[in-house]
């Protein structure tokens, strides 16, 4: 299962030198506005230690990490959902990918243009967010009114909740405030998937900072939100991975901000990894969480879910301190688990398939 995440914001905030430093990808970075004009894709591996520590368990010949994919679209600019600047294009690329993060400007640089001439995080984030906001308000409000004139002559319930749930979307959306904010039950979630809006992603902002401040503690109200140095990570990807260790530790970091943007992604979009590992190959899936353990076997492939007769599941972890399969099953860790078991997290799984 593979999912993208859409890099956006206004024009030269930092966007394709970030996507750069993300997918080692070389971008047109140059200074002026609209220089990305077709959204760049980069897919690139997660790393996962999982993986790496089961490998050299098994002594594996090959590992296959799961990917991520990144999509970095054109700069936004007031005006878009009117088709200012290159709008319709920034739009119809942005209903593709499944989340969406922004990246917001704070720092200053005389040599770097801002569009609107002066730098302000919280205005560019409104103003990204209202386009957005307006496009939807468009896709909804052309539903409603379709909707609308069906339900003058029908008796259908199902049609009158459509158009109730519309209604409190166009409020929400009127007030500026975003699709995803809005209560959807159950039986509105089919209309909800199928309006595809912009403002029902889920949204990650990416503050891009000077090099001095990344080792602050900024509180920004957006939230979930992320601090990085585009500079930084552009930086990083030159070094060897010994070197690349010792710098993030020079600046105070953990992490770098690839690593924790994927992080963030995950969380965002509700997925889990599980691994399947042996001697010829350790690698990890991605699957939604609360995934049964047959579509799990099918996201290998499609026969493994149609024939699924069983799972045999132990924790990665678990694996590694038993040392192995055969000790793992003489210790009992090893589980066998049914058509009803939701994969976890960090599951080393073998499917049993007719």
């Amino acid at each position: 299962m593979s999912f993208s995440i859409g890099i956006v914001g206004m024009p030269n905030v930092g966007k394709s030198t970030l996507f750069t430093a993300l997918t080692k990808k070389q971008v047109d970075a140059a200074n002026y506005p609209f220089c990305t004009i077709e959204p760049n894709v980069g897919v690139v591996p997660v790393p996962d230690e999982r993986i790496v520590k089961l490998a050299e368990l098994y002594h594996t010949e090959k590992i296959i990490p799961t990917v991520i994919e990144f999509v970095d679209i054109a700069g936004l600019v007031k005006g878009a959902s009117r088709g200012e600047g290159l709008g319709n294009k920034f739009l119809s690329h942005i209903r593709e990918v499944d989340a969406i993060v922004e990246v917001v400007r704070d720092f200053e640089n005389g040599d770097i243009i801002h569009v609107a001439g002066k730098v302000d995080p919280e205005e560019d984030v409104k103003t990204i967010n209202l386009e957005l906001i307006l496009a939807d308000l468009e896709t909804v409000s052309a539903s409603l009114n379709r909707l609308q004139k069906q339900a003058k002559a029908s008796t259908d319930k199902k049609l009158f909740r459509q158009i109730d749930f519309l209604k409190k979307l166009n409020q929400a959306l009127e007030s500026e405030k975003l699709a995803g904010s809005v209560e959807a039950g159950e039986e509105d979630l089919p209309l909800l998937k199928e309006l595809n809006l912009l403002t029902n992603k889920p949204i990650l902002y990416v503050y891009n900072v000077a090099e001095e401040d990344i080792d602050k503690q900024k509180d920004y109200p957006r939230k979930p939100f992320l601090t990085i140095s585009a500079k930084i990570e552009a930086e990083l990807t030159a070094l060897p991975e010994n070197e690349l260790q010792e710098y993030l530790q020079s600046l105070g970091l953990k992490k770098t901000g690839l690593d924790r943007l994927i992080t963030e992604a995950y969380q965002m979009l509700n997925l889990i990894t599980f691994i399947t590992a042996g001697p010829k190959e350790a690698r990890a899936w991605t699957c939604k969480k609360g995934t049964l353990a047959p579509q799990a076997a099918g996201i290998i492939h499609s026969d493994f879910e149609a024939g699924f007769i069983r799972a045999e599941v132990i924790g990665w972890e678990e694996l590694l301190k038993a040392g192995g399969d055969v000790k793992a099953k003489e210790l009992g860790l090893m589980r066998m688990e049914g058509k009803d078991y939701e994969i976890q997290d960090g599951d080393v799984v073998h499917f049993h398939f007719s």
